[in-house]
C-alpha cells in the first residue's frame, strides 16, 4: 500500500502543478476576450486567430482543469443524499463511481479520441477559416486532459481504498486524505 500512496501523491503533485498553471489560462482567457472586443468594437479589426485563441484557450481551462477539479472534490457530486452517510459509505460510494463511471468514461474518451487526434497532428490539421489556427494542437489536448483526469481517478480510488483498509484517514470538511 505504501508504493501505491507514494504514486497517489505523485499523481496529486502533477495534477496540483498542471492546475496551477491552468489557473493562469483563465487571466489569458479573458485578457484575449477583452482584447478582441476592444479591437474588434473600438477599431473595427476582427481575427479569426484571436476567436480561435479564445475558444481553445477555453478548452484548455476545462481540459487540463477537469483532474484540478477532481483532486479538491471541486465536481459535480451527489452530495445531498451521500452526505446523510457516514466516511465508509461515502468513500464506498467513491471508489465504485471511480470504478464504474469515471475511469471507464475517460479511458473510453482517451480511446476514441486518440486517433481522431493523431490523424489531425499527422495531417497538419489547420481551420477552415482565413486566418485560424492550427486545429491539431486542441485536438491533442483531448485526450491529454481525460489522461491526466484518468490518473487521478486512480490516485483518489488509492487513497479512498487506502482509508477502507485503515491505511488513512479522510479529513471531513473537505474529504482530502492525509498520512
Amino acid at each position: 500500500m505504501r508504493l501505491l500512496l507514494g504514486l497517489s501523491r505523485a499523481i496529486d503533485a502533477l495534477t496540483e502543478a498542471i492546475g496551477k498553471l491552468t489557473v493562469w489560462l483563465v487571466l489569458l482567457v479573458a485578457l484575449l476576450s477583452a482584447g478582441n472586443a476592444i479591437m474588434r468594437y473600438g477599431f473595427s479589426y476582427s481575427s479569426n486567430a484571436y476567436l480561435e485563441a479564445q475558444w481553445y484557450l477555453f478548452s484548455l481551462i476545462f481540459l487540463l482543469g477537469g483532474a484540478y477539479a477532481l483532486k479538491h472534490n471541486a465536481h459535480v457530486r451527489i452530495d445531498l443524499v451521500s452526505g446523510r452517510f457516514s466516511k465508509r459509505t461515502q468513500a464506498w460510494i467513491d471508489v465504485v463511481g471511480t470504478v464504474l463511471f469515471l475511469l471507464p468514461m475517460a479511458v473510453g474518451v482517451i480511446y476514441l479520441s486518440w486517433p481522431w487526434a493523431m490523424n489531425s497532428f499527422l495531417g497538419k490539421e489547420m481551420s477552415p477559416d482565413v486566418g485560424g489556427l492550427p486545429r491539431w494542437p486542441i485536438k491533442l489536448a483531448l485526450p491529454l486532459g481525460f489522461a491526466l483526469l484518468t490518473l487521478q481517478g486512480i490516485s483518489e480510488l488509492i487513497k479512498r481504498i487506502a482509508y477502507l483498509t485503515g491505511h488513512l484517514q479522510l479529513v471531513e470538511e473537505e474529504r482530502e486524505v492525509v498520512e
